[in-house]
């Protein structure tokens, strides 16, 4: 029997993408209990932003070592071990007796979570088939926006009912069963059923002579490109700036401001699948990628043409574009997955995937500047200036799109082959 003609195939979907829903609900849920850590453990607002980013520098910096290895040794281990990590430092998150054990809990955190994206590829790449595959990963996008989604509202009452460190024990526990669920679902139970496996032996290629092939490769550098446009722009403003942008410059509520990234996770959810659907539908990956790319280009724009504050109802389009945009971006996998040999997918995602993490670093900390340098101004001048960030980082993604090579689309059956 065959992985890619077996009805298993969608008992690792679910199981792989349940645990990445969980995984993803973790990159932000310690920001809704930020104010509780700064009074508990008596720490500054600078120990509270070393802990995010120790994750995702974390993160950021382990992608291109993970996909070699996920390459080279199978992505089955690394995506048990990532959930293991990752379940294992929310445990001790959940448990942590000062701020030190909370940095070690989330660099561990940010460990796992880095295995988690470009072993799913892969994993998806062997069990399904082209075909299925874009489609799939817009369905894997949308786990990661409900898992981003679980992180508001449904997570916030979770915690203003049994307080914070009983819902991050809970989450810790379960991810630490579903790392054990992954081993008899990806390991156990497919040696049992004898799934046929088309070894060809290969020479083993030169790690830098394999990186030095990647990084000059203009394919790969458009979908670094691409990622650091759609995915850095928001989840680095997302994450950092825009509750602070609606309470300052709109005078919302904390409540009310949290609403825009609500708006900005419904886009994400419906851009995921749809865009995934409409690539599908006209045979083509790079030309409805770059109409995601143009609309969040647009998207930023608008905001600086603006003064920083459009209307009221045009706010709220625009940050469910710039969400659809960053749900559209799984597309830069498929981009992946169509352009280079199967051994390559895990280092050349991982790349790819460096790129909007990157960019997710920068632009808060750029942005903060920004704001910092206009403090005596009227409200409201920083943050129009500091629209010039995501317009400058939207249009290197508009670039990278416009720079994909759509050629060997025409050869995806051989692509099944391979």
């Amino acid at each position: 029997m065959e992985k890619q003609n077996s009805s298993y195939r969608w008992v690792v979907f679910a199981t792989v993408l349940f645990t990445y829903f969980l995984i993803v609900s973790q990159r932000t849920a310690p920001g809704l209990i930020s104010d509780q850590l700064m009074k508990e453990f008596n720490v500054t607002a600078s120990t509270i932003g070393l802990l995010t980013s120790i994750q995702f520098l974390a993160y950021a910096g382990l992608q291109i070592p993970v996909g070699l290895l996920s390459d080279r040794f199978g992505p089955n281990l690394f995506l048990i071990v990532g959930a293991l990590l990752n379940g294992l430092g929310t445990l001790m998150y959940s448990l942590a007796p000062n701020e030190y054990v909370l940095l070690f809990a989330r660099l561990l955190v940010g460990m796992g979570d880095a295995t988690i994206w470009v072993n799913l590829v892969l994993i998806l790449s062997q069990w399904f088939k082209v075909k299925e595959f874009v489609g799939l990963l817009g369905l894997a996008g949308v786990a990661g926006s409900l898992g981003f989604l679980l992180a508001t509202v449904p997570f916030s009452a979770w915690i203003a009912f049994s307080s914070w460190r009983p819902p991050f024990f809970t989450i810790g526990i379960i991810l630490c069963l579903c790392s054990a669920l992954l081993y008899f679902i990806l390991i156990k139970k497919p040696k049992k059923m004898q799934f046929k496996t088309v070894k060809k032996e290969r020479k083993r290629e030169n790690t830098f002579v394999l990186l030095k092939r990647i990084f000059s490769s203009r394919q790969a550098w458009a979908t670094f490109f691409c990622h650091f446009g759609a995915v850095g722009t928001y989840v680095g403003f997302i994450g950092s700036w825009a509750v602070p942008y609606g309470m300052h410059v709109y005078g919302m509520t904390r409540s009310g401001a949290s609403q825009l990234i609500m708006f900005g996770l419904f886009g994400a959810i419906i851009g995921a699948p749809l865009t995934s659907w409409i690539a599908s539908r006209i045979g083509s990956i790079k030309k409805p990628y770059v109409v995601v790319h143009i609309m969040i280009f647009l998207s930023w724009l608008a905001f600086l043409l603006f003064g920083g504050k459009p209307p009221v109802y045009m706010l709220i389009l625009l940050f469910i574009l710039i969400g659809y945009g960053n749900g559209g971006s799984s597309l830069t996998f498929a981009v992946v997955r169509e352009s280079f040999p199967m051994k390559e997918v895990g280092v050349v995602s991982g790349f790819a995937n460096t790129g909007g993490f990157l960019s997710a670093v920068l632009l808060p900390s750029i942005y903060g500047k920004v704001l910092d340098h206009f403090h005596s101004s009227a409200i409201g001048v920083g943050y129009h200036f500091g629209f010039i960030i995501p317009v400058v980082f939207s249009l290197i993604g508009l670039i990278g799109g416009i720079l994909i090579n759509e050629k060997k689309q025409e050869k995806g059956q051989q692509s099944e082959l391979v």
